[in-house]
């Protein structure tokens, strides 16, 4: 399990009450477990949060609004990517729009993801 210092845990405790709206839509969803799958939501990894995680397919799950288009945001987006890459968690970025319009296939799409990461793990 991936774990993140005090001050970092604290951070995510924070942000757990202060989630945006697509945030909290699609928490509202994965909560439910689709597909069997349990997620954390700003879950501590390191000197990061991640938004949601599933632990048992080690999945990174970042909603991205427009504050991720600016250059500084997504360097920090590739960084976080790259901290979790040799740990074999994979991050999937889902635009905080494509939640808004349709969540349901947003959980679909990550369910299959879940599922596909079954065969990715059992090869490592």
């Amino acid at each position: 399990m991936i774990r993140g210092s005090r001050e970092t845990v604290k951070q995510a405790r924070r942000l757990r009450s202060e989630m945006s709206a697509p945030e909290r839509i699609l928490w509202q969803q994965l909560r439910m477990r689709s597909g069997g799958f349990k997620f954390r939501r700003q879950h501590p990894a390191g000197v990061y949060v991640l938004d949601f995680y599933c632990a048992r397919r080690r999945l990174a799950v970042e909603v991205d609004g427009w504050a991720h288009d600016s250059a500084e945001r997504i360097a920090k987006d590739r960084n976080r990517s790259a901290f979790l890459r040799p740990q074999r968690i994979a991050t999937t970025r889902i635009p905080a729009k494509a939640v808004l319009e349709d969540v349901e296939a947003v959980v679909l799409r990550l369910t299959e993801i879940c599922a596909a990461r079954a065969a990715d793990l059992s090869i490592l």
